[in-house]
């Protein structure tokens, strides 16, 4: 049966320790909640990995800027809880904000250049906030792997770093973008979509997939092909980046070849969406 834990760290601790004991692995999925089958990904893969599997659902504040919508992001405990035990989560956390950030604690990860590219530029707490909060999760729990979406690419791409940089005894896993059938990449956010919204959020994958469709046509100079996907973009969709990128270091690519990403990030009526592409699907 599936242990339901709020707050506890000191609990959660011996919970965790207990399995090792029994030679289980840990595998771990962090979420903020707002769970659907992108996260259910996540945790079968886990799961199939033979792990004791641990879900953690907590709402970062440290990783939202000002106005941003922390406090409209998605929370529901309950469905949250369904979905993660269906997928074969063992253990599901809650932990409160003074649970990771107590009254005396200071220190934040700054993730370095990694950081400072794409969403970094435009939400400059955002992968500090990220860093900051899984490194503590990882430390708390001490999972064997962890396993990160690929949709937030750039994000597991930091957190990649950061385990090698720190020598973390952790396996970061990344896996597939999952998308709905119209090919929307699934994403917490997308629940706050006006029904009448739901084209102009499609932009994002038409666009990934005209960028790929002009790749296997033979174009391979990145600042024409941006420039031509820029001139098509719908008004009312506010563009943050469209770039092409390597897929290690997230370096801006001006020959493009079979590894390069597209990485785009917008808002839609104050709605955060981002998706990304190898261009070679």
């Amino acid at each position: 049966m599936a242990i339901r834990l709020h707050s506890h760290t000191a609990e959660l601790r011996r919970m965790l320790r207990e399995q090792r004991d029994q030679g289980e692995t840990i595998g771990f999925v962090a979420t903020m909640g707002g769970l659907h089958a992108g996260h259910q990904s996540l945790i079968e893969a886990s799961r199939g990995d033979g792990n004791f599997t641990v879900v953690s659902v907590f709402v970062n504040p440290a990783q939202f800027g000002p106005n941003e919508d922390f406090d409209s992001y998605p929370r529901d405990h309950d469905s949250d809880f369904e979905l993660a035990v269906e997928a074969g989560g063992d253990l599901i956390w809650y932990p409160e904000v003074e649970d990771l950030y107590p009254e005396e604690a200071q220190t934040m990860v700054q993730p370095g250049p990694l950081g400072q590219r794409l969403c970094g530029l435009s939400r400059p707490q955002f992968f500090p906030g990220i860093c900051t909060v899984v490194l503590k999760l990882f430390n708390l729990i001490q999972p064997h792997q962890a396993y990160f979406g690929a949709k937030d690419f750039q994000q597991l791409a930091i957190i990649q770093r950061m385990a090698a940089d720190f020598y973390l005894d952790v396996d970061v896993v990344g896996c597939p973008i999952v998308r709905e059938d119209d090919g929307l990449a699934m994403s917490s956010r997308n629940l706050k979509l006006e029904p009448e919204d739901r084209d102009l959020a499609l932009t994002l994958y038409r666009t990934i997939t005209r960028a790929q469709t002009a790749f296997a046509e033979g174009e391979r100079d990145a600042a024409k092909l941006r420039e031509a996907l820029v001139a098509e973009w719908p008004e009312g969709l506010e563009l943050d980046y469209l770039d092409f990128r390597d897929p290690e270091f997230l370096e801006d690519c001006a020959h493009l070849t079979e590894d390069t990403r597209i990485f785009l990030g917008a808002w839609l009526n104050g709605v955060r969406l981002i998706d990304n592409a190898r261009l070679t699907p």
